[in-house]
């Protein structure tokens, strides 16, 4: 739990107003010394503004900033920085070309009489910083060789090189593996063991729940309240962010089969995919599940055609042949949305209608022309009927927010029919609000008669989310579980997933 030294950070009344807007109003909280505080709440709820101003990127309309009972009123970030408050934003700042410890005390680089570098001592100086929290990093590697949870690392020493006595964490895992969620949960209660005080800022309210101290909800510029973790459980922490209970966050699974749409015999791909054999039914959303590497992106890549299988067969829209490009699966009524939105989802510098659109540019085609009011027409439709959030058709996508932009991604497949959506990851980096709506996009879906196949790396998706539940293993398929017989747990999945239980046929547990 936070120590009881009292709050090291204080907020009071602050406020912030863009153009009459306001995004935050209000807002008074503390941070103690040496706890970890989370900050949650859904996307626009006024988190980063927040932030932003604490690190002095923006100054508060209104109210006041205290760090260790000495009021301060920061104009840029290099103040803030001074003054003890670090930042690690969820995009990395570091210079690939530099080693670990040019990054770390770039612009600040310790110097010999003449004012020359000294490369011996900036060396000394970052070695010190890394084993203070325990962590051996080879200083003189290039920032470009770094895993990403590593590359983390050296922004948190970087912050630290300058004595932060509280450190701003923006979506610290939004990329990393479990593997390396782990390695950041043990650099934080380092930090915590330091002394530091570590303002935790997540979607993932399991993380939320593991790492932190205390939490505190904000939802449309206003503080909801601050609660210990002890004190709380998910059910009602959803509650404070949403409004709504955590029994609406899933939509019900269904019991019902309809149509055949997709079924695979024997698909292979040496080494990585091994004699897999599944249906999909109209209504129905199946759900895959098991560890990394499992055989999950080689199962994807051959039923949308950008892996060819080997050998085995797909039967989809009268054809028993797998694609053999995803043009094919596409022209078969395959839809498909990557885990990866930003490198092969949205198109960044264009606008949500054109990105919305512009998959299915032919259906507004007549005789060589582009009827531009049908298109805006379809995607002003999309968009209403997905409840995209935006200041008009013609914003940037990259402008607006993760769960916004990923349903603008699904908008783009919905315009096109398909019987069947390939979907990865599909609330990865989005709000707890966002997923309720993506289910429910997904629930409405399947309900107008065709199916989704989910795979997901968050089990209680899988389980909230599918009506049967596939689970991988070692490139195979290890069994299936029909949620029309109970809800799986997380522990039936993962003996699955692990090999523990031993014989399960489609459908239904054996």
């Amino acid at each position: 739990m936070a120590s009881e030294g009292g709050d090291l950070l204080d907020i009071r009344g602050v406020s912030k107003e863009f153009s009459g807007v306001k995004a935050l109003d209000d807002v008074s909280m503390g941070f103690a010394r040496a706890e970890v505080h989370a900050l949650v709440g859904e996307n626009g709820a006024g988190k980063s503004t927040l932030m932003k101003i604490l690190s002095g990127v923006y100054q508060p309309t209104r109210g006041s900033i205290a760090l260790d009972g000495v009021e301060l009123a920061f104009k840029s970030p290099k103040q803030a920085q001074d003054a003890g408050i670090g930042i690690v934003f969820q995009e990395f700042s570091l210079i690939r070309d530099f080693d670990v410890a040019d990054n770390v005390f770039l612009n600040r680089e310790p110097c010999r009489a003449g004012g020359f570098i000294d490369k011996a001592a900036e060396r000394r100086k970052a070695l010190s910083l890394f084993k203070e929290i325990g962590f051996e990093l080879d200083v003189e590697r290039k920032a470009g060789e770094l895993s990403i949870v590593e590359q983390q690392l050296v922004e948190i020493v970087k912050a630290l090189s300058v004595t932060a006595r509280v450190l701003i964490m923006d979506e610290p895992s939004a990329v990393l593996t479990d593997k390396e969620l782990k390695q950041l949960f043990r650099i934080i209660r380092s930090l915590k063991a330091r002394g530091v005080t570590v303002i935790y800022i997540s979607h993932m309210l399991d993380e939320v729940f593991e790492i932190a101290d205390r939490v505190t909800v904000l939802k449309d510029g206003r503080v909801v309240g601050t609660k210990a973790i002890a004190d709380l459980d998910k059910a009602e922490l959803v509650r404070m962010m949403v409004g709504r209970e955590i029994s609406d966050f899933f939509p019900e699974p269904r019991a019902h089969r309809e149509e055949l749409l997709l079924e695979a015999r024997s698909l292979a791909i040496r080494g990585r995919l091994r004699e897999a054999s599944f249906s999909l039914h109209a209504g129905e959303i199946l759900g895959v599940a098991g560890m990394a590497g499992s055989g999950q992106a080689a199962l994807v890549g051959a039923i949308i055609g950008t892996d060819p299988a080997d050998s085995g067969e797909l039967q989809l829209s009268q054809s028993s042949v797998p694609p053999r490009s995803f043009r094919e699966a596409m022209n078969r009524g395959l839809g498909y949305v990557s885990e990866d939105r930003k490198a092969y989802g949205i198109l960044s510098s264009m606008s949500l209608k054109d990105n919305i659109t512009i998959a299915g540019l032919g259906i507004f085609l007549r005789a060589g022309f582009l009827l531009t009011r049908r298109e805006r027409e379809a995607a002003g439709a999309q968009a209403a009927k997905l409840r995209i959030k935006a200041s008009g058709l013609g914003q940037r996508i990259e402008t607006l927010s993760g769960g916004n932009q990923q349903k603008a991604i699904i908008a783009r497949w919905l315009l096109l029919n398909p019987k069947v959506l390939v979907l990865v990851e599909p609330t990865r980096g989005v709000d707890v609000g966002a997923k309720m709506e993506i289910y429910r996009i997904m629930r409405d879906f399947v309900d107008s008669g065709r199916a989704i196949l989910m795979i997901s790396s968050e089990l209680p998706e899988v389980i909230g989310v599918s009506d049967r539940i596939m689970v991988m293993r070692g490139g195979g398929i290890e069994g299936f579980v029909d949620q029309a017989e109970g809800l799986a747990t997380e522990e039936d999945i993962m003996s699955m997933a692990v090999g523990h239980r031993y014989s399960y046929s489609e459908g239904a547990l054996s």
